[in-house]
């Protein structure tokens, strides 16, 4: 039984096939949907609707900064709910359309290294195609959408997140350790700037429940309300 701290850290190593294309998952971060100031729920109806809505594992996709789209996955059901945003991938299969559609967005015949293609959240969804009409794909539900167990235990490194004004204290960004194909490094993150968005069976890794550390963040933030105005 999952939160989104614990589902971020644990699909670190995982593998994500997505249509023809596949790579493993080497960055994401969490985001709660009860007292996190960075995530959606806390200003956005929609976001707080599309939970309510949609099952554990839904894709969450929106347009940022006008320019690149985000793919999240929706964790539901737990002592917390929230989103995990996918911010890098180790390409394993469909390489070439992952280029192909990368060069096409950057409008370049610049050929680009394997480790420039998936990282970042704005660079891993034009790799894979992501576009609005992903919002809401069930990632646990086959038809070429999946995570697939990592096959060996995986080394995670903890960090702050990237790209948000606000909760930029909360160790919540995770990291294959060593990988060559995160956005940034463990440690590089400046503090205060906003900076460019450029394990077991899937369903049981993203759906309801909670662990300690889950457990324990609830306690803390019992009693908590969204009660920020409709924005």
């Amino acid at each position: 039984m999952r939160d989104p701290v614990t589902c971020a850290r644990e699909l670190i190593g995982c593998t994500l096939v997505w249509r023809k294309c596949a790579g493993v998952v080497a960055e994401t971060e969490a985001y709660s949907a009860v007292g996190d100031e960075a995530c959606h729920t806390w200003t956005r109806p929609s976001a707080r609707a599309f939970v309510a809505a949609h099952p554990p594992g839904a894709a969450y996709v929106y347009f940022n900064y006008g320019m690149y789209w985000m793919l999240n996955v929706l964790v539901k059901g737990g002592a917390e709910e929230g989103f995990v945003l996918l911010r890098a991938l180790e390409p394993a299969a469909g390489l070439a359309a992952m280029t192909r559609r990368r060069s096409a967005a950057q409008k370049s015949t610049k050929t680009l290294k394997p480790q420039a293609l998936c990282s970042g959240p704005g660079k891993l969804a034009q790799a894979l195609g992501v576009t609005g009409h992903d919002h809401g794909r069930d990632f646990c539900g086959g038809r070429g959408v999946s995570f697939l167990p990592p096959e060996s235990p995986v080394a995670v490194e903890t960090d702050a997140r990237i790209g948000i004004s606000r909760a930029q204290h909360l160790p919540w960004r995770f990291l294959l350790a060593g990988s060559a194909h995160i956005s940034v490094q463990a440690g590089e993150v400046m503090p205060n700037v906003c900076s460019n968005p450029c394990a077991s069976d899937s369903v049981a890794l993203l759906s309801a429940g909670s662990d300690r550390h889950g457990a324990e963040v609830a306690r803390k933030r019992k009693g908590q309300t969204d009660e920020r105005s409709d924005l």
